[in-house]
């Protein structure tokens, strides 16, 4: 029997439930002063409501070195976008843009059906520039970076050339033990899907994959994460001490963060 409770975080975080404003906050502080001539907000991938993608280009006279993708969290029914805006910091301090897409939301949608929203975003937003482009997200988009780089994923190939990694952040691999759990109530996860849509289950791809976890997370986390790159063998995993499931993205704003700069020297090769 699982614990229902074993991919809760925010009651095992101090403070846990105030996180969720404080990133809308600092996102919403980001975007008021990044100038706006740096900006490209709002702009659609997709018919949906939700199938929209926020872009920031570096403040400097050189052209983008490359174009970072951030997916983000929330157990594929929470969030969007607007939370996320000034985790695009560290990227963009070395001359990468960034982009951050919203996606469709259970349980209005299945797991399934938002893995193809992204597949359908990726190529619309890597049009917007040239060069190198890493995908990366947390938790639930963690889950969807590597769905990204699964042969059953049909990217141009093109763009899949471009892909030079993905960066995973505590990401979900496995959606197996999800089927047990309250939450599924809105994801409707059966074991078809868990299958399919679990990238563990996939072969390994032939770019960089950089996983990030954090030790203080919750077991189930970095037992996904450690699983993963068992799995996927020529991965690297980094489990960052005393980092929690929500904090652990704090040097994602740090341009000179270990994390930001394993994930710039895995895209240059």
């Amino acid at each position: 029997m699982i614990d229902p409770t074993s991919y809760d975080n925010a009651d095992f975080i101090p403070d846990g439930h105030s996180y969720f404003d404080r990133w809308a906050a600092a996102a919403e502080a980001f975007r008021s002063h990044h100038p706006a001539s740096l900006q490209r907000l709002d702009t659609p991938y997709g018919p949906g409501e939700r199938e929209k993608y926020d872009l920031f280009l570096p403040d400097g006279a050189a052209a983008p070195e490359g174009l970072f993708v951030f997916l983000h969290g929330g157990f594929w029914r929470m969030s969007g976008r607007k939370d996320w805006s000034h985790l695009a910091q560290g990227f963009l301090g070395n001359n990468w843009a960034v982009a951050i897409p919203s996606y469709p939301l259970a349980p209005e949608v299945h797991i399934a059906e938002i893995t193809q929203a992204i597949a359908r975003a990726l190529p619309v937003i890597a049009t917007e520039l040239p060069g190198p482009v890493l995908v990366g997200g947390h938790s639930a988009g963690g889950h969807l970076s590597l769905r990204m780089v699964c042969p059953d994923i049909h990217l141009p190939e093109a763009l899949r050339r471009r892909i030079r990694g993905v960066l995973p952040i505590s990401p979900l691999a496995d959606l197996n033990p999800l089927i047990m759990l309250p939450m599924n109530e809105f994801l409707r996860i059966d074991a078809a899907e868990a299958e399919s849509e679990s990238p563990i289950l996939h072969p390994e791809p032939d770019c960089g994959v950089q996983l990030e976890v954090g030790g203080a997370e919750r077991p189930s986390f970095v037992d996904q994460a450690i699983r993963l790159a068992d799995a996927w063998l020529k991965s690297d995993l980094t489990i960052t001490p005393g980092r929690h499931h929500f904090d652990i993205l704090v040097p994602l704003a740090d341009p000179q963060s270990d994390m930001v700069q394993r994930a710039l020297r895995m895209a240059r090769g």
